[in-house]
């Protein structure tokens, strides 16, 4: 493959406000996820150490294999929601390597809110078991919870995509093989008791881990008997007496050892075989995407400059490079791995749609991983586009993304607006999995563009009623709330907060991300490859 060119220059002045620009976003970035990590209350703190337990940090290192990777999900969920305290959701999650073996790991953390769980906890809950089954990867959970935060138990109970999803994902799970192990290293109160009663192992600590379905004051108002969580649910009752417990552990440390032991007994998998060869680190520095990105989301750059910095030895096979040049298609090794890479260079027309659903069947036919690296303001419109079939053309790349089997992976490294948002593999199109830049914007489209649609709008309707448009101070009145509301609400913070994305990345960490992330998808067999239709000629 030919190794791509770059054409930046690093030693400009642009490329310098650029870098220094993405410098400051990725120091804010990390500010935050430090924040996020070790911002507990010194009683929280000191509880904890009173009762034996240990901080959920240690808990992962002594449950990991040391010195490996850590892909982290969901680290800056609910930042900002409820009242700014409830970190990561109340939990820490991601995917890391077990005896050897990459397991998804899902953690409560008792010392925000006593483990108790919020909505957003709920919604990063399910989406660990949506990884867990569409990568085939085992769960681990880490159970210290007081159960629902009842206050919203209005937004944690009934629906489909509440509480209980959660234990009909289990039984899914269970019926898919995935095994599920559970460690009780504090309270498993009221619904929270089916997730080790629906495990295939559970681990239980004496003295701190208890299992009900009404804890001690819930006992005590409706039946008057007066009992310990201990007596009640601890390790004694379910390991001798109930046999919802299947290991006694003497501590944290002991139950984190069981649970490596078992990971340890588990049937070898072998992974899914998609085109490999010996990685090679890219010619050019992953740190210069700093410098390439622009300040402004909407000055346009070519992102063959990012590719560059984010694949192996820098090179690329490209697809159809005269065709439908506003989508960049081609091969490329990241990590070893083969992908299939499309990467936005403007707004995406006919062409540049019929290029991308040959290119992605290409792709699914022959088993090779899709990466979208998405900074798209949408489809183009107009009279002239509409005629010349781009809400046709647009529906087949729509569709070439909805129906490919292969793992997906999507970054958003600018903006992600409009239906651009769905042919480049949004959430709603099922990505194994899908991460934002600092700089990255989300919306159905931009503030100033939704502000102008808006005033035209109404100066329409006074049109139709005779009157003159709208006056430039009213203009401007509109305007500015709706911008405003734009950024507010379409940055990689409030995306993340609300988990429409697994996480925001130094953009110099991404290759590092991708080749966890890919490695992790082929736990899961190549579902479909052979197939569906042959292949048409767009």
């Amino acid at each position: 493959m030919e190794v791509i060119e770059s054409l930046i220059d690093t030693s400009c002045d642009e490329y310098k406000a650029n870098y220094e620009a993405m410098g400051k976003l990725v120091a804010e970035l990390k500010a935050e996820l430090n924040k996020a990590r070790e911002d507990r209350s010194e009683k929280a703190l000191k509880r904890n150490e009173e009762l034996g337990k240990l901080p959920i940090q240690k808990r992962l290192d002594l449950l990991l294999d040391r010195n490996t990777p850590w892909l982290e999900i969901a680290p800056l969920a609910a930042r900002g929601l409820y009242d700014r305290k409830v970190h990561g959701a109340g939990t820490r999650a991601g995917i890391g390597l077990v005896c050897g073996r990459e397991v998804l790991v899902h953690a409560n953390d008792p010392m925000i809110k006593g483990g108790t769980v919020y909505p957003m906890g709920v919604k990063k809950t399910l989406r660990c078991q949506t990884i867990s089954m569409e990568n085939n990867l085992p769960m681990i959970m880490l159970v210290d919870s007081g159960g629902a935060y009842l206050p919203l138990q209005s937004e944690i109970f009934p629906d489909t995509d509440d509480g209980g999803r959660i234990f009909y994902n289990q039984a899914i799970m269970s019926k898919m093989n995935i095994p599920q192990i559970t460690a009780v290293m504090g309270l498993c109160t009221a619904g929270g008791a089916y997730i080790p009663a629906m495990s295939d192992h559970v681990v239980h600590v004496t003295g701190t881990g208890a299992i009900f379905l009404g804890g001690p004051p819930l006992v005590k108002a409706a039946t008057g008997e007066e009992v310990t969580a201990e007596e009640l649910g601890g390790a004694e009752v379910h390991c001798r007496q109930s046999g919802v417990s299947d290991y006694f552990a003497e501590d944290d440390r002991h139950a984190l050892q069981i649970i490596r032991d078992i990971v340890a007994l588990l049937p070898p998998l072998e992974k899914a075989r998609v085109p490999r060869r010996e990685p090679k680190r890219p010619l050019y520095d992953p740190q210069e995407i700093w410098g390439v990105v622009p300040r402004n989301i909407s000055t346009p750059y070519d992102v063959r400059e990012i590719i560059a910095r984010m694949v192996d030895g820098s090179e690329f096979l490209e697809f159809k490079a005269l065709y439908g040049p506003t989508l960049v298609c081609g091969w490329a090794y990241i990590h070893g791995y083969q992908v299939g890479i499309l990467g936005n260079n403007g707004v995406l027309f006919s062409n540049s749609s019929l290029k991308a659903t040959q290119f992605i069947s290409l792709c699914d036919r022959q088993g090779i991983p899709l990466l979208f690296l998405q900074n798209i303001n949408g489809y183009i419109i107009g009279r002239e586009y509409e005629r010349g079939g781009i809400t046709k053309d647009g529906h087949k790349m729509v569709h070439a993304v909805s129906t490919a089997t292969v793992p997906k992976f999507t970054v958003i490294v600018g903006a992600s607006f409009g239906a651009g948002n769905y042919g480049m593999c949004g959430r709603g199109y099922s990505p194994r999995f899908l991460w934002m830049w600092p700089n990255a914007q989300i919306g159905v489209m931009g503030g100033e563009q939704a502000a102008d649609v808006l005033v035209a709008v109404k100066n329409d309707q006074l049109a139709r009623d005779g009157q003159p448009p709208l006056p430039q101070e009213i203009v401007e009145g509109i305007r500015g709330p709706i911008i405003h509301s734009a950024l507010n609400e379409g940055n990689a913070y409030y995306s993340t907060a609300n988990l429409w994305d697994d996480g925001i990345l130094d953009p110099a960490m991404t290759r590092d991300v991708l080749g966890l992330a890919i490695s992790s998808s082929l736990n899961a067999p190549l579902a479909g490859r052979h197939q569906g239709h042959g292949t048409f000629r767009m």
